[in-house]
């Protein structure tokens, strides 16, 4: 079994996906979750690259937010678009990242995800209310590497 099918249980990615649904419920803004062996360098780089791979700057309101997880490297990003981060406070980013981080410390790497996507949905949610327009624009899926 590799790192990353070792990361989370089948159960787990389906809590995550389930969480990601509920955090999309009350917003325009989208959720995705990446997780792969390694970044092979610097993480927020390939962030970066995984959420143009991933298409997420086509959001219409720029207000996609990806969670970057490196499994073997024991490192993640949070990488949020242009439109939600002129409007979240400086500190906002550092503040779920810590939440996921202590989750992750502890070994509980799906409490963590799932906390880290609820607490970006609640982001969105403010800034980004769900109007009868919305439409699901990315997969509420993880994705791997």
């Amino acid at each position: 079994m590799s790192k990353i099918e070792a990361f989370l249980s089948p159960e787990e990615e389906q809590d995550i996906v389930e969480a990601i649904r509920q955090a999309e419920l009350n917003t325009s803004g989208e959720i995705r979750v990446h997780i792969e062996k390694t970044s092979e360098g610097d993480a927020t780089e390939r962030a970066l690259e995984i959420f143009y791979t991933l298409k997420m700057e086509n959001t219409k309101e720029q207000n996609g937010v990806l969670i970057y997880v490196a499994v073997e490297d024991k490192s993640f990003v949070i990488y949020g678009d242009k439109g939600i981060n002129d409007v979240v406070a400086d500190d906002f980013w550092d503040s779920t990242k810590d939440v996921i981080q202590s989750h992750f410390k502890s070994g509980n790497f799906k409490q963590g995800l799932v906390d880290g996507v609820l607490m970006s949905g609640e982001q969105l949610k403010k800034y980004f209310p769900y109007t009868d327009s919305d439409t699901n624009e990315l997969s509420d899926e993880i994705s791997k590497g």
